[in-house]
């Protein structure tokens, strides 16, 4: 962990970045009963329209559900699902029309995009994402990003759009995160009790030993919190993308370089997209159960995944489902796309591929995993 750190070499990553992750969460935007603050929209709006030029803005935003509550006249943010797409329904035309006022003030078109982990696990998915989102770029409007809360079930669920706006960074291959809320930074405590201090920089996950990372705001409207964050600033940071966590009233200072917040340092380089979000968007729709040996081949990456190192499947899936791979005790040490359904894995198990072939047709002489299509969770 750092302190006052290298000030003039997190403004110099700050300043050069030239596309933009920018992530709001629902109390920056909402009153505490629900429904939109417009003067905090007005604020945030003002920010990135300064910031904006030569930067390219995208911006995740939260809001919806929580500007749904008071014209729906919910008192709070429901626990189940149905009553919380109801909300999202109805928050979310409210959201957009609120961002394309705002931004028309500064002569700048708003698009929408609205994103489910199946829109982001398979690969054909992702791939039609990043060319709206470069389209839109492209086109000189500012793409407001966003869960598909309406249609999203609790299997499809990014779960906080925290984690949303990291996988964007990177599907977008943006040059910085920055991730504002409630809270001005990381802090090595309740940043309430007093004796707590802010935390300048994190340059690795090391930094984070024995720091107590707190859940959800005061707030109350959105789903996540400081927790979420950090995590969100580790998968970003993994995938090279540097991040700057503060709150909404520091956004100006952030966006210009100034050392506001916390600022985490990449620690790894950008990898192949359908792995990154394999490792932290997919849900698995099944597992399969791995020998010894096939565990040390996935684990080494010494080739694919082939059914004689299968053991066991449990779930429905099909060709193309993300899956889960476990080793003998059970635990998941890698995560891949199937090229087989379900129901067709139990007479491959255990079985070489040329027999397969022999005895099943030519078809069938292939990996289960492709080497490609493969991430390892725990080495």
């Amino acid at each position: 962990m750092t302190g006052a750190g290298d000030a003039q070499q997190v403004r110099r990553e700050v300043t050069a970045a030239r596309r933009i992750v920018v992530k709001v969460g629902s109390s920056s935007l909402t009153t505490a009963v629900g429904g939109l603050d417009a003067d905090r929209v007005d604020a945030l709006v003002d920010t990135l329209a300064r910031a904006d030029g030569e930067r390219e803005i995208v911006l995740v935003s939260s809001g919806a559900i929580a500007a749904g509550l008071a014209p729906l006249g919910l008192e709070g943010r429901p626990k189940d699902l149905a009553r919380q797409q109801a909300a999202a329904s109805v928050g979310q035309g409210l959201l957009v029309a609120r961002y394309t006022a705002s931004f028309a003030r500064y002569g700048r078109r708003v698009g929408q995009v609205l994103l489910t982990t199946d829109d982001t696990s398979r690969r054909a998915h992702y791939r039609n994402a990043r060319r709206t989102l470069d389209q839109l770029l492209a086109m000189g409007a500012v793409p407001v990003v966003n869960e598909n809360d309406t249609v999203a079930t609790d299997e499809i669920r990014f779960g906080d759009n925290d984690r949303l706006a990291a996988l964007v960074a990177h599907l977008v291959r943006a040059d910085l995160l920055v991730l504002l809320s409630d809270v001005d930074g990381l802090y090595d405590g309740d940043p309430s009790t007093p004796g707590t201090s802010r935390i300048s920089e994190i340059t690795g996950p090391e930094d984070l030993d024995g720091i107590s990372i707190g859940s959800a705001g005061k707030a109350g409207v959105g789903t996540g919190g400081m927790v979420t964050k950090v995590e969100a600033a580790r998968i970003a940071a993994a995938a090279g993308i540097p991040v700057v966590l503060t709150s909404a009233s520091q956004a100006d200072a952030a966006l210009r370089g100034r050392p506001t917040g916390t600022f985490f340092h990449r620690t790894g380089r950008r990898s192949a997209d359908r792995l990154l979000w394999l490792a932290h968007a997919s849900t698995p729709r099944g597992a399969l159960t791995l020998d010894d040996g096939a565990v040390r081949a996935v684990i080494e990456g010494t080739g694919s995944l082939l059914p004689a190192g299968i053991a066991g499947v449990e779930g429905e899936f099909s060709a193309g489902d993300p899956v889960e791979l476990r080793d003998p005790a059970g635990r998941a040490v890698a995560r891949g796309l199937v090229t087989y359904d379900a129901a067709e894995i139990p007479q491959l198990l255990g079985r070489s591929t040329r027999d397969l072939a022999r005895e099943l047709g030519p078809g069938y002489e292939r990996e289960v995993v492709h080497r490609d299509d493969l991430v390892v969770l725990h080495p």
